[in-house]
């Protein structure tokens, strides 16, 4: 069945229920050990762009603890609203990342529990996306599903759109565009069951 046109309130329901996930996520962060291998592949003081940054906790205040640079996207307005005010020393955007044109390259990209609502053809876009705006040896990380196919939460007592493409496609698109993969886990028990990658830019790219 094509669920394609569930994805399209994506952005709406995020609106909506952003104070329900901001209370739900603050009291959630078991990716610690992940962002440390993300950071690892950083410059101390560097730049992370956080695409699908959410209310900015508990990934964007992580970083920030760590004098990490942050430029946060979201497409949802009171999710950005929410990280001026509690972040106002970082850079905020409201922005849909499938247009994501922010003329600026970053050392560290992460996409973590956002890419994953877009369509297939949509994340295949978002390569050449995250290449631009990576400087040379920037990591990349992001959460997919385990195997190529669509696949439906909840959100608000409504359906939540999730989609992934084949892992030999994923790391295509990567070599394609650049990217090396560092480490990748499917299914990892550690992190409630997250397929995570881990990617760095070729730095003679």
């Amino acid at each position: 069945m094509n669920h394609e046109k569930e994805a399209d309130h994506i952005i709406d329901l995020y609106r909506e229920g952003a104070e329900v996930w901001d209370n739900h996520r603050i009291k959630h962060f078991i990716e610690q050990h992940w962002l440390a291998r993300f950071l690892d592949l950083i410059p101390a003081g560097g730049e992370i762009l956080d695409v699908g940054c959410g209310a900015g906790i508990p990934i964007a205040q992580h970083f920030l603890q760590q004098q990490f640079k942050v430029t946060g996207v979201d497409a949802s307005e009171p999710m950005i609203a929410r990280c001026r005010e509690r972040f106002p020393q970082a850079q905020w955007h409201i922005a849909d990342m499938r247009t994501l044109a922010l003329a600026k390259a970053f050392n560290g990209i992460i996409a973590w529990d956002s890419f994953f609502h877009l369509t297939r053809d949509h994340q295949r876009a978002m390569f050449p996306r995250f290449a631009q705006h990576a400087q040379n040896g920037a990591a990349l990380m992001f959460t997919s599903g385990h195997g190529d196919g669509e696949a439906m939460g909840t959100f608000l007592d409504r359906p939540l759109y999730h989609a992934s493409l084949d892992h030999d496609e994923f790391r295509q698109l990567l070599s394609d565009n650049s990217f090396s993969v560092v480490n990748q886990v499917t299914e990892d028990a550690t992190c409630g069951g997250r397929t995570v990658w881990l990617a760095q830019k070729n730095k003679t790219a």
